[in-house]
């Protein structure tokens, strides 16, 4: 299964004329079957700001909204990412999977949201889903932890359980913080017993500073996105999940196994 991770500015003038035909390009060459985005990728970072503004909150919805008709450019491949949304009960970021067959899905909403500079989620969007529940497309089995919920580290153990192929991860994440990053997608994959794949925003200011990864099940860092190489495509091997769920370290934690 190949397996598409990025890092791209999707609020820069040019990027829809330029970087997602590249993208594209890419997927197609590739022969991607999954394409990871960032954190609400099509957007100007609006968080950054500490009190909210409906107008920007309006405008990221609706950008994002005008670009899902043109997931259908990446020539098939099922797309994993997230976006601002409005219902009625409230804002959120809500993670989604896409394909050209069944089109846009719900999985979940972002629940750990941080509030500090240019970091001001919650002011701008509430909780969504307290639960992080294996997904199933096809033959592959996932879950989605949007950004700073993969320091929830309680949810590896359960998606060793469920048996999932991948932690998937799309982030907005600070250049600063890189290695503390690949780290946890380190112990993320060690840990579930799976592939840890992520994909991270980047921007003009440098904050958010790119990065995605593609971990194998044992904790090797397979692939790094850079400035270089943005758009880099894995195959993934589902036997490697398998075997190792049952080794080291998973097999000291079964189901139902306590450490009380």
């Amino acid at each position: 299964m190949n397996v598409t991770v990025c890092e791209f500015d999707g609020g820069a003038p040019d990027f829809a004329d330029v970087g997602w035909r590249i993208l594209c390009n890419h997927v197609v060459a590739s022969r991607s079957e999954i394409v990871v985005l960032p954190e609400m990728p099509f957007c100007k970072p609006f968080w950054r700001g500490a009190a909210f503004e409906q107008a920007a909150w309006d405008e990221a919805v609706g950008v994002h909204e005008e670009w899902l008709p043109r997931l259908a450019g990446l020539a098939g491949a099922a797309v994993i990412g997230s976006r601002p949304v409005t219902d009625g009960t409230g804002r959120f970021n809500e993670g989604f999977w896409w394909d050209a067959k069944g089109g846009y899905r719900r999985v979940r909403r972002k629940f750990f949201l941080p509030a500090e500079p240019a970091f001001w989620e919650s002011e701008w969007y509430q909780p969504g889903d307290a639960s992080f529940p294996a997904q199933e497309d096809g033959a592959f089995r996932w879950g989605l932890n949007l950004c700073s919920e993969l320091w929830a580290v309680e949810t590896f153990r359960p998606y060793a359980h469920a048996g999932i192929h991948a932690i998937v991860t799309p982030r907005a994440s600070m250049a600063a913080t890189t290695d503390k990053w690949i780290a946890l997608g380190i112990v993320a994959a060690a840990s579930a017993g799976a592939y840890s794949i992520s994909s991270n925003r980047v921007d003009a200011t440098g904050l958010c500073g790119g990065v995605g990864w593609v971990i194998d099940p044992e904790g090797c860092v397979l692939a790094r996105t850079s400035a270089a190489n943005p758009f880099i495509t894995v195959s993934l091997d589902l036997d490697q999940v398998e075997r190792a769920r049952t080794g080291y370290p998973c097999y000291l934690f079964p189901p139902g196994a306590s450490s009380s």
